[in-house]
């Protein structure tokens, strides 16, 4: 599951690739999905890397995902979009060929921590949700999405939908369609 490297090799890894700030954000992503996925049965092994590795590709170039993008084989509709929404989709592509990490249920909670999808898993769900409770995130929205988490992942994941809409909407950026796609089948979610 790890790509067969110790904690040690995976961090320096993942170190090498971001800035400090990022590399500590992801550190406590780790942490975040770990108690999430105590709480709500999933496994804590694959929470605790694909939240770790969830930002790997945060940094890489836009030129070097254009390019990515291009001649790999991805949608060439995801060019309308940005780092963003790549991170997460395309992002995983350096994770597989970089670190060797190739765990279906890890690579599609990273894959769709940055846009979501109508049929999220509780793993995806503890991605998408504990990038966004982290203990440095202390917008009210995000305590909002904390207080949730302790009881339902559903309402948390759509806490941070609407979040994700709304500052969409304001800035007026381009929606993925996934995104909304999502939003609507949480909003009958139980």
């Amino acid at each position: 599951m790890t790509g067969g490297h110790t904690r040690a090799e995976l961090l320096a890894l993942l170190h090498n690739r971001l800035d400090d700030a990022r590399y500590a954000h992801c550190v406590r992503v780790e942490q975040t999905a770990r108690e999430l996925a105590r709480r709500f049965g999933a496994d804590e092994a694959r929470a605790g890397l694909a939240g770790l590795f969830h930002d790997y590709a945060k940094q890489v170039p836009v030129e070097t995902y254009r390019t990515l993008i291009q001649r790999q084989g991805f949608d060439r509709a995801l060019l309308n979009y940005s780092r963003g929404v790549w991170h997460g989709l395309v992002g995983t592509w350096f994770i597989k060929t970089e670190v060797g990490i190739t765990d279906p249920a890890v690579i599609q909670a990273i894959e769709r921590h940055t846009t979501g999808d109508p049929e999220m898993t509780v793993l995806d769900q503890i991605i998408f949700v504990a990038d966004f409770i982290e203990p440095a995130r202390d917008l009210p929205v995000e305590a909002k999405c904390r207080e949730a988490a302790q009881t339902s992942l559903t309402e948390a994941t759509r806490i941070e939908l609407e979040n994700t809409l709304t500052y969409l909407i304001a800035k007026r950026q381009i929606v993925y369609p996934k995104t909304l796609l999502t939003y609507n089948a949480f909003l009958t979610k139980e």
